[in-house]
């Protein structure tokens, strides 16, 4: 889920702006999302493709780009390890993201999953730039996944991981360190900060982006 433009620049106090965006509540793969990156000494903010393309890639595949690579394949990963390490890091602002778990039933129930005292917050990407053939551009990003917690395990029982959630206090580190400075800002966020609410399987779908995706239809897990 996407917050408002206001509430991220609020957030992230970017030094340049080049987004425009509006609060969504249901974002697919290969859409563009608004991104926070480190560029000629200053933090700017810019909309990305969601879905790694890299810049060596030689045109359209039959298979989609990557929404996400997990953190400990990233430095071996022939796709990603070069922007890992020239530093090509981006922050996306969030208000909350989405996990399914399966039931007892076979049945994937999807949970709206958001930070108690953080309406907006940032997630770890790594991004790239990809010129095509007719001098098209497209930057792109891919969230960075790292281990799940407690929370994570029990909403998503059937994935061995979460999104990497930053916390205020690394998001210099993360946009300007080095990459080894840079990878030990990233861990499990503490799942005392955070709630998992069941919703409406509407958000299976992509076309529905209104309020009433998370409102809450069930179980609420705090732990």
């Amino acid at each position: 889920m996407l917050p408002d433009q206001a509430a991220a620049e609020r957030e992230f106090l970017p030094g340049r702006l080049w987004w425009n965006f509006a609060a969504r509540f249901n974002v697919a793969a290969q859409q563009y999302v608004p991104a926070i990156r480190w560029h000629d000494g200053q933090s700017e903010a810019v909309m990305m493709q969601w879905g790694f393309i890299p810049s060596w890639a030689e045109g359209p595949t039959a298979d989609p780009p990557p929404i996400c690579v997990n953190l400990d394949e990233i430095q071996d990963s022939p796709m990603f390890r070069a922007p890992w390490l020239n530093s090509q890091r981006c922050i996306l602002p969030l208000a909350g993201f989405y996990a399914w778990q399966l039931t007892n039933a076979r049945y994937r129930q999807p949970y709206f999953v958001r930070l108690l005292n953080r309406s907006v917050f940032g997630l770890a990407a790594v991004w790239d730039r990809f010129v095509g053939d007719d001098d098209d551009v497209i930057e792109s990003c891919s969230i960075i996944c790292v281990p799940p917690n407690e929370l994570m395990i029990t909403v998503a029982n059937t994935d061995g991981r979460m999104p990497a959630i930053l916390r205020r206090n690394d998001y210099q580190t993360w946009l300007r360190g080095t990459p080894v400075e840079a990878k030990a800002a990233l861990r499990p966020y503490r799942q005392s900060g955070m709630q998992a609410e069941a919703i409406s399987p509407r958000i299976n779908s992509t076309a529905p982006d209104d309020p009433g995706l998370i409102r809450s239809a069930g179980e609420r897990i705090i732990l």
